[in-house]
Formats: structure tokens, sequence, C-alpha cells
């Protein structure tokens, strides 16, 4: 009987570490891809996703030190928030507006097309169970109710289909340009009244998320970074990870060792001003997937996360293949 087990486990997870297997190769050749591709300058560019008339906006953001997390008399803090700390990241772009349906629906629904699938461009979701906008509208839109790992694999996509290398920012990258050098609790101030003119929230939206880039940007052209939908980061959330020396690195990354949580920023339509100040984190939990019907719940959808959504950035500095592939696969997606 054990050894049954153990024998109908390895079959069951034989698909998964071919995948593995097939991730390594396919960033092996993307970076040499990437590599031989002429270095841009670093300005903002808009990107037309090839054999396709979508296109997306990247905006640059100079690297710099700042003080990430929030002072104990902030309004709406958490202890979570702190201490504060400080942090110097690298230079990378990011993008203008999160990720729309219209960008998403390419990677998500490339089967129903009938178009052969790219060698270079990785796994895909499979067919989700609901209408995954939720009638809340598609074009112009912020795609929602992705999992971590299909935002990894988004990026993955897009990087194949582009030759430039994309990944989800780290908190550190996320926080820094969403404060877009203020020191306050929003980019804009300490005013929350002045929220409106920033940001879709609770007290704005009509219950339900609205156009990207419909509301102010912060001071270096970011728009949405409060507000609208909650955006996915690359880190596992900890909540005393700000307290320990490697917090306070070059570039910090507390990589994912556990499917939950992984850590989520910014705030959604659905949550009231505290949640959308530049310091506010939150954690995914597995109750984003309680009304998944399959077993095992879906590697791809947070169907009860409706408020999800994501945005990407690219490191002005390029990295090797390895790297490239600890961003795509954090190796807890099937758990």
């Amino acid at each position: 009987m054990r050894y049954g087990w153990v024998l109908l486990s390895t079959l069951a997870f034989a698909p998964v570490f071919a995948q593995v297997k097939d991730d390594a190769a396919l960033a092996e050749r993307l970076a040499r891809k990437i590599a031989a591709a002429p270095k841009p300058e670093f300005k903002t560019y808009k990107t037309t996703i090839p054999g396709t008339t979508v296109s997306y906006e990247m905006m640059p953001v100079a690297g710099g030190t700042f003080v990430m997390g929030s002072p104990e008399s902030e309004k709406g803090r958490k202890k979570d928030e702190g201490p504060q700390h400080t942090v110097t990241v690298d230079a990378f772009w990011m993008g203008k507006f999160e990720v729309t349906w219209d960008e998403y629906r390419l990677f998500q629904f490339w089967e129903a097309d009938g178009k052969e699938p790219d060698v270079d461009a990785g796994s895909h979701p499979t067919k989700p169970y609901v209408e995954m906008s939720f009638g809340m509208g598609i074009n112009g839109y912020p795609a929602i109710s992705m999992t971590q790992h299909a935002a990894n694999k988004y990026a993955q996509w897009l990087s194949a289909k582009t030759g430039h290398f994309y990944r989800l920012p780290t908190e550190a990258e996320w926080e820094y340009a969403c404060r877009a050098g203020s020191k306050t609790a929003y980019s804009f101030g300490d005013d929350e009244s002045q929220l409106g003119g920033y940001a879709w929230f609770k007290a704005n939206s009509q219950g339900k998320y609205q156009l990207v880039g419909s509301k102010k940007p912060n001071a270096w052209g970011l728009h949405d970074m409060m507000g609208n939908v909650m955006e996915w980061t690359l880190d596992q959330y900890s909540a005393d990870f700000y307290a320990k020396p490697e917090a306070s690195r070059r570039n910090p990354w507390l990589v994912s060792t556990k499917p939950y949580p992984q850590s989520v920023r910014g705030g959604s339509w659905d949550d009231g001003a505290a949640a959308c100040r530049c310091a506010a984190r939150v954690g995914s939990d597995p109750s984003w997937k309680v009304q998944d019907p399959q077993l095992p719940k879906s590697i791809w959808y947070h169907t009860d996360a409706q408020g999800l959504g994501f945005r990407l950035v690219r490191p002005l500095k390029t990295p090797g293949a390895k790297e490239m592939f600890r961003y795509w696969n954090n190796g807890v997606e099937g758990e």
C-alpha cells in the first residue's frame, strides 16, 4: 500500500517535474534572446505586443534609496508596516497602468483563437470556469482574480513575445514606485480627503473596478498605484520581515517558500482609504479560492479575489537565465 501511494504520487507530480525542466530550458533560450537584443534607452516607451494590436506603456523609475514602511503616528497604520527601514533599489521600468484584460486575455485564451502554441511562451492558464470580469467590463479595465503563479507566467509569456525581460515587482520596488519620492501616507500627501482624485476605492468606485488611467497619476507618471485593484508582488508576505537585517539589503526580496501568504499591495476598489496607503500590506489567503469547484484547487485563479490584479516591471539590468527562472517560478504554486 505504501509503495502504491509513492508510485501514484510520483505519477501525479510527473507533469510538474516536466514543466519545471521545460521552464528552465525556456529561461535559457530567452536569456540568450534578450541578451542579444539592442540595449534600450532609459526612457518611457510604448510597445505593441507582436501579432496583435494591443499595446502597453512602461515608465522609467530611476534607482534610489528610500525609507520603507510607515511611522507609528500614521493614520491607519498596522504593525506589519514597521519598523521603518532604509532600502536601496536599482533602476527599472514599471507599467504605467495595471495589466488590462486586453493584454491578459491574449495570454489567457491563446487556444481560443486556434493558434499554435509559441515554443518560447511556456504554460498558459486552463480555461476559466466562470466569466472572470464578473460583468465589470473588459476593454481598458484591469485584469483580475489571477494567482501569483498566473501573473508570473504572464510575465514570462510577455518576455517571450517581446524579447524584453518582465517580472512582478518586489515589495520594495512597488512601494518605492508608489511613493514616487514622497514620505507621506499617500503619494500626494497625508490628506485622505484628496484620495478620490488619485484612486478608485470604496467611497467612489460604485462597487466595481474602473478604467485604468482615469485618475491622476503619481509624481512619476504611474496611474492607479493606489486603489482600483490590489497588485501582486514577488515576495512572500511576512508580518515581521521588516525587523530582519535582510529587509534593508539592496534590492530585498523575500523569496517564497510556501503558497500562502504572498504579498499584495495598493488596495482595491472595494477597500477603504487606509488600505490604499503606500505602506499598506496584505497577505494572500486560501479563502481567495473558496468558490473554486476544482479539486485540487486551480493554480491559475483566485475567483474570490475580484479586487486583485498586477502590473509588471522591467529591470534596467537584465538578469541571467537562472535568475529569470527564479522570478517566473517560485516552486510553491502546485501546493
